[in-house]
């Protein structure tokens, strides 16, 4: 128990009486009868105020946090009857105990509120978890005000718990919340109805610029002297492959996530989308060998099965060895699909290695290489020249910069698509490709 500022000052108030009774001694008087009644009302308040026992705490979240995400965490406090306090609110602030990994929307670590007898009150605040894994919140701390305002109590209230880090669930959850809505551009993402491609004819229908020729039906357009396409229904069941690089490079961090984490969440969105559109969807990981395999399937039990897998990828300290990964991925995989490569550009025989794999790759499949823009790269190649070290930073990064679009060029002449994006625009930029690329996968 403490006493609060309030108390402090009305205690402090008998200083100048003491003070002044050397010349007025009735002042010591009042000065004693003024500690007797502040004594008094802080005994009331004791009673008065209430207990640790008539509180209860709850922390609540999702069953599993998602990485580079804000979290909501809520606070649920309840306050029981107690007297003195049946018809007034008590102040309350309250300090949870996060991993100490995990970044705050807030500064201020207190959460303030009020409390009123037998109802509940909510203070909320929000995570974003920069590591996949296992880690463990601790106990909830409060602390409240007395009726008068005199004193506080503080409290530890037993909330330690376990919680699960796992790849971004809550863009998966806001596409299929804007989906229902049809409202999928405010996510960033282009309509999602897939027309004009597929084997099963459905309407005919006015001819619009981004049709092709092929698909004009000449017989109606002449019948009813305006262009007229034909529709057809969208075939299901694509195979979409995704092969992720674990390794070396993809370990190094885009602020504090790695970027294999920015396309393990651009992966998770990826297959969610795809098995919603009825596309099987396999996962391949590699570093210098392959590592682990998940035959492409569809379904909401494959969506989940990948996010399992997902959860406990784990990158290593070596450079990724693209021939071994493409052949392990040939001899498993022998029907035409959409491919996707996740990977980043180390330059060298590596990168050379990658560029010849790639084109072999585009002679059964469909190819498309994603890799992750680093913005602090960017930033150094473009940062004013003020020393000799802000020289060296940027002759370095324009270099890289040269190396990457080199590349990237040299993979575009073979025929191969790539994709080339920061990490926080990532996952809508591989789903607005996806959708586009299905298209062409169709024909």
């Amino acid at each position: 128990m403490q006493l609060s500022v309030r108390s402090w000052l009305l205690l402090m108030m008998t200083a100048p009486l003491i003070a002044g009774s050397g010349w007025l001694p009735p002042l010591l008087w009042i000065a004693g009868g003024w500690l007797l009644l502040v004594s008094a009302l802080l005994l009331v308040e004791a009673q008065l105020m209430p207990k640790a026992g008539n509180w209860r705490l709850e922390r609540r979240h999702e069953a599993r946090l998602s990485l580079a995400a804000q979290n909501r965490i809520c606070i649920v406090i309840e306050l029981f009857s107690s007297p003195g306090t049946a018809f007034r609110r008590v102040p309350v602030w309250l300090r949870d105990t996060p991993p100490p990994i995990f970044r705050l929307d807030r500064a201020e670590p207190l959460l303030a509120g009020f409390a009123a007898v037998n109802s509940a009150i909510e203070l909320v605040y929000h995570v974003n978890p920069p590591r996949r894994g296992d880690y463990a919140f601790g106990d909830l701390y409060l602390r409240w005000e007395g009726p008068l305002g005199l004193l506080r109590r503080q409290a530890r209230f037993a909330a330690a718990a376990a919680v699960k880090v796992y790849p971004n669930l809550v863009d998966v959850r806001k596409y299929d919340l804007l989906l229902r809505r049809n409202r999928l551009a405010e996510m960033g993402l282009r309509s999602t109805r897939l027309r004009g491609v597929g084997a099963e004819f459905e309407r005919l229908r006015e001819y619009t610029p981004d049709d092709e020729y092929r698909r004009i039906n000449w017989k109606a357009t002449a019948r009813r002297g305006r262009p007229i396409s034909m529709e057809y229904e969208t075939e299901r069941s694509q195979n979409i492959y995704v092969l992720l690089d674990v390794g070396r490079m993809m370990r190094s961090p885009v602020g504090d996530v790695a970027k294999m984490d920015y396309a393990i969440n651009a992966v998770l969105l990826l297959a969610y989308v795809a098995t919603q559109k009825g596309d099987r969807v396999g996962l391949l990981t590699f570093a210098d060998a392959a590592l682990s395999y998940v035959a492409p399937r569809g379904g909401k039990v494959q969506f989940h099965r990948l996010l399992e897998h997902l959860y406990a990828v784990q990158g290593e300290p070596v450079e990724p060895d693209y021939s071994v990964a493409f052949s392990e991925f040939a001899a498993r995989q022998h029907k035409r699909g959409l491919v996707l490569v996740f990977t980043d550009l180390t330059g060298g025989v590596t990168t050379e290695s990658l560029i010849a794999q790639m084109a072999q790759l585009r002679r059964r499949h469909l190819p498309l290489l994603v890799t992750v823009a680093d913005p602090t790269i960017n930033r150094l190649a473009t940062q004013p020249i003020v020393d000799s070290a802000s020289l060296y930073e940027r002759t370095v990064a324009e270099r890289m910069l040269a190396e990457r679009r080199l590349a990237l060029d040299q993979l575009r002449r073979q025929g191969v698509q790539t994709l080339d994006v920061p990490a926080d625009a990532l996952s809508v930029a591989v789903i607005d490709r996806y959708l586009a690329m299905k298209q062409r996968l169709l024909i």
